[in-house]
């Protein structure tokens, strides 16, 4: 067992699963965080010990929150609709201060486990448009996060990587590929049934399909 440690943000979507085989591939013992957080559906909840059962990480740990209980998402508050249309602006599917929030607890995590680094699977070109997925918000949570704790105060300090940051989500899907991420075992739908299947129709599904044509790889998602 190494003792080269990271956190992995891992929601069972396409980009984290990506990344959890990144960090692998780069000698980490990876330990993975999901978050049951009252989003719509639980179908990437069991992506997510699927594709950490499969990559074989050290441990999987889910943290249950309430953030349905201050709304003010569409992935929250089921009374607002998942568009289905390309809109301007910050998408009602932006979940408020998600990112801070779940970077927060996996800081917490990695400071008990002595690991030095979290990775997070954020994107700056085929994503939603998110401020929470900005390289300024990235850099700025790494200086906080040193600011913060005991181990940054004591010259232990972390590192957040974003190594999808610069991709397209065509070559996240052939990184991937490469790595040997099985994608059918992942959910990126904002909408999913309860067993999986993605509406082909949301911002999330659209970016994926696309993400497959233009990789030239087979495209493993089921749908309604």
């Amino acid at each position: 067992m190494t003792d080269k440690k990271a956190v992995i943000l891992l929601s069972g979507g396409l980009d984290s699963a990506t990344v959890v085989a990144m960090a692998m591939a780069q000698g980490y013992a990876c330990y993975t965080m999901s978050f049951d957080y009252g989003q719509r559906h639980r179908a990437e909840l069991l992506a997510a010990e699927r594709v950490a059962r499969q990559l074989g990480v050290v441990e999987h740990k889910v943290v249950s929150m309430n953030l349905n209980g201050i709304g003010g998402s569409a992935l929250t508050d089921s009374s607002i609709a998942v568009p289905e249309e390309l809109a301007d602006g910050i998408p009602v599917t932006y979940v408020p201060a998600r990112n801070t929030v779940f970077l927060s607890l996996a800081l917490g995590w990695a400071e008990v486990l002595g690991a030095r680094e979290i990775f997070i699977g954020v994107n700056a070109i085929d994503y939603s448009g998110y401020p929470d997925c900005r390289p300024e918000f990235v850099e700025a949570f790494e200086r906080m996060a040193n600011l913060a704790t005991k181990a940054g105060v004591e010259g232990q300090g972390f590192t957040i990587r974003a190594p999808l940051q610069r991709l397209s989500k065509a070559e996240i899907v052939q990184a991937g590929v490469r790595l040997g991420v099985d994608y059918a075992m992942t959910v990126s739908c904002y909408q999913a049934d309860d067993e999986g299947r993605a509406c082909g129709k949301c911002d999330s599904c659209r970016l994926r399909a696309a993400g497959f044509e233009e990789a030239g790889v087979s495209d493993p998602t089921r749908y309604w």
